[in-house]
């Protein structure tokens, strides 16, 4: 296993991509920020603190998402169903999706086709965590990126988050 970010490089990490998307969204009133379940929510509520850390008082419409039936990867077998929680309209929105690991591009294009069940945004943006980018199978890029990483199909990027698995880093399996 080594490390791609340590728990301090995460951390920084987190506060640069939330700085990023304060820089291009001044007014939070016309977007919308939305994680991606199951993992992209451990991720977008770190994104969510920080901003909130930044702009105290200022209303952020922050959802979850969850894409399990809009996978075109993952047929056979039972789920596990995460909760969707969107309790504000996406309609004429700036939208950014939050997810942790971006590496096919797979989860992506299921997280759009499922966004459109609840409106039409007027943009949509990406912020991930980590960029698998030699290994895309579809047109897809991050507008927000934690880091760039070159790895082999046979490897996996495992986050590893203290609420869910008791430490905090990015490390490359």
């Amino acid at each position: 296993m080594k490390t791609i970010l340590s728990e301090q490089q995460l951390a920084f990490t987190i506060q640069r991509l939330s700085n990023q998307l304060l820089e291009n969204h001044i007014d939070l009133a016309n977007t919308v920020l939305i994680g991606l379940q199951p993992r992209g929510i451990f991720f977008s509520d770190r994104i969510v603190a920080e901003i909130k850390k930044q702009l105290p008082g200022e209303k952020i419409c922050y959802g979850k998402l969850d894409i399990t039936f809009y996978r075109d990867d993952v047929r056979q077998g039972l789920h596990n169903v995460n909760q969707t929680n969107i309790p504000f309209s996406i309609e004429n929105k700036n939208v950014i999706l939050i997810d942790d690991v971006l590496y096919t591009g797979r989860t992506i294009r299921a997280a759009l086709d499922a966004l459109l069940d609840y409106g039409r945004p007027s943009k949509v943006e990406l912020c991930i965590l980590i960029d698998r980018r030699f290994s895309r199978q579809l047109p897809i890029q991050a507008d927000y990126i934690g880091k760039s990483i070159d790895s082999i199909i046979s490897q996996k990027v495992k986050v590893f988050w203290k609420e869910k698995d008791g430490e905090e880093q990015v490390a490359l399996v």
